[in-house]
């Protein structure tokens, strides 16, 4: 059976803007980001009424996640349901600062965390290995749901990073160099046998309704001008 989702990161969050570290702190997003909720619901509508079924919609039970997918809900008259499992990764001890802040405060965990050794976890958090096999864990009943059917799952960017490496094959210290963009929407189909078999990306990174622009996921905080 194969199930196709189009997964969605969550719009941007005053947070995003200065690389401020979120995982499970609960976020909302800021005007720019219900301003692109806004344009995605939009766009689902649009698709909707041109044929393209959507049998569901499961969000991440954060905020910044389900006001992203509250116009989708609205746009096509699907209820929001809530999934804990797919949240972003517990980052700990390191949620609430940016890089330049965890180096400063957490030198030794900085330097683990830079490794990009899967098992590192940050005090008191979830190291990439256990968030990968989380979030595989937590597509699985809502695949065994809609066997061969069509559904959106608004999430955050670190989740979009596991499906991403799973379905290609990467490994988790391979470096991203793939996009993880708010409000962006892409398109993965699984195929299924009671449980995650296989997984081939269909479209990745697709903002077209947001004039092709949107800002990426990372922990840098980008330079200010002049500086």
């Amino acid at each position: 059976m194969t199930t196709q989702i189009l997964f969605i990161r969550h719009g941007e969050t005053a947070w995003n803007r200065i690389k401020r570290i979120q995982g499970h702190i609960d976020i909302p997003l800021a005007g720019s980001g219900i301003g692109q909720a806004g344009q995605l619901g939009r766009r689902l509508a649009a698709e909707a009424q041109a044929g393209a079924r959507l049998d569901a919609i499961w969000s991440s039970d954060l905020l910044r996640a389900q006001q992203t997918a509250q116009p989708v809900s609205e746009a096509l008259g699907l209820p929001v349901r809530l999934a804990e499992g797919l949240r972003e990764r517990h980052y700990g001890a390191f949620q609430g600062h940016d890089s330049e802040q965890i180096a400063e405060r957490f030198p030794d965990e900085y330097a683990h965390w830079q490794t990009r050794d899967p098992g590192f976890a940050p005090p008191e958090g979830e190291s990439q290995r256990e968030f990968y096999h989380r979030v595989l864990h937590a597509l699985e009943p809502l695949l065994a749901a809609h066997p061969d059917g069509r559904i959106a799952v608004v999430t955050h960017g670190g989740v979009l990073d596991c499906v991403y490496r799973f379905a290609n094959g990467f490994t988790l210290e391979a470096p991203r160099n793939w996009p993880l963009l708010n409000a962006g929407v892409n398109v993965v189909d699984f195929e299924t046998d009671g449980y995650v078999t296989q997984a081939r990306v269909v479209a990745w990174g697709d903002v077209a309704h947001l004039g092709g622009v949107s800002a990426d996921d990372g922990f840098k905080r980008t330079p200010e001008p002049g500086r």
